[in-house]
């Protein structure tokens, strides 16, 4: 089966899992509503995916898998609802879309992504998730260091004192690793954590994660310049009119790619024997290079 076809059989699976789950904690109200909108808005749902796939090679429960899947993308989803605030990178549009502020207000929306973040938790705490409290408690220190001030939160902060200022390529890509790559390292390794693999496993899956992740933003910020709204279903262009600071703007286009398969190439090198034992994950460092095609 060929990726693009598995992941969104994939996608199809988890949306009709995730929609159900949100239905069985949320209610009628405005603010369950704008965290529903928030969280059902289209997505490709790679984090998911990417459990999925770690979850296959664990062999894990799969509704177990599908409730890591579900805080995964709560987070996730309560990240874009902030990063599209005006105080923050300032889009009106998600994914062809109104953003969540603009189809209900900034109040609800602040609300929404808060209470989107908490369900994490609450889901991944349940028994649920799995019966043993102290796998329970790893999966939360984990998760809790992936979203905090040395992850997504702190990346996002990054993000904003970069604006308009001269940093070099690696402050760039630390921000990358934090922001974005610190939930997908989170999404490969949370399956390991699950199923008690050995630490070093755990930590290979990690690493997996973190270098798909930097992929994935570069390539992101290579299809915003490159694509319009009817591909993006965001503004184009907002980075360079804001002044973000992204490898674009010191690595050439056509030479990012090279960037990132000299990665790829670095990190197989150091993982042979790890790519032998899981060979499945090998195409899937490539996904992110193929989307540019």
């Amino acid at each position: 089966m060929q990726l693009n076809t598995l992941i969104n059989k994939k996608k199809i699976e988890f949306d009709i899992f995730y929609k159900d789950l949100l239905n069985s904690y949320l209610s009628t109200d405005l603010l369950s509503k704008a965290m529903i909108y928030a969280s059902m808005n289209g997505g490709k749902r790679i984090r998911p995916f990417l459990i999925s796939i770690f979850s296959d090679i664990a062999k894990i429960n799969k509704k177990r898998s599908l409730r890591l899947s579900a805080s995964v993308e709560s987070i996730h989803s309560y990240s874009l609802v902030h990063d599209d605030l005006p105080s923050m990178d300032n889009d009106d549009f998600r994914r062809g879309k109104p953003s969540t502020h603009k189809k209900f207000n900034e109040a609800t929306a602040i609300l929404a992504g808060d209470a989107l973040h908490d369900l994490a938790f609450e889901i991944i705490s349940d028994k649920k998730t799995h019966p043993n409290s102290n796998i329970r408690i790893a999966l939360i220190n984990k998760l809790s260091q992936s979203v905090g001030v040395k992850g997504l939160a702190g990346g996002q902060s990054l993000d904003l004192i970069f604006e308009n200022k001269k940093v070099n390529i690696s402050n760039i890509i630390s921000m990358y690793e934090m922001k974005t790559a610190a939930l997908f390292s989170f999404s490969c390794c949370a399956p390991f954590i699950l199923s008690q693999k050995l630490k070093k496993d755990i930590n290979f899956a990690y690493e997996f994660g973190k270098l798909f992740g930097l992929i994935f933003q570069i390539t992101d910020d290579i299809l915003d310049e490159k694509l319009d709204f009817k591909f993006l279903g965001k503004t184009p262009g907002k980075d360079r009119k804001q002044g973000k600071n992204t490898l674009i703007s010191k690595i050439k286009l056509n030479k990012l790619k090279n960037f990132c398969l000299e990665e790829i190439k670095k990190f197989e090198n150091k993982n042979i024997f790890f790519l032998k034992k899981y060979p499945a994950l090998r195409n899937l460092l490539y996904y992110n290079l193929d989307r540019l095609i």
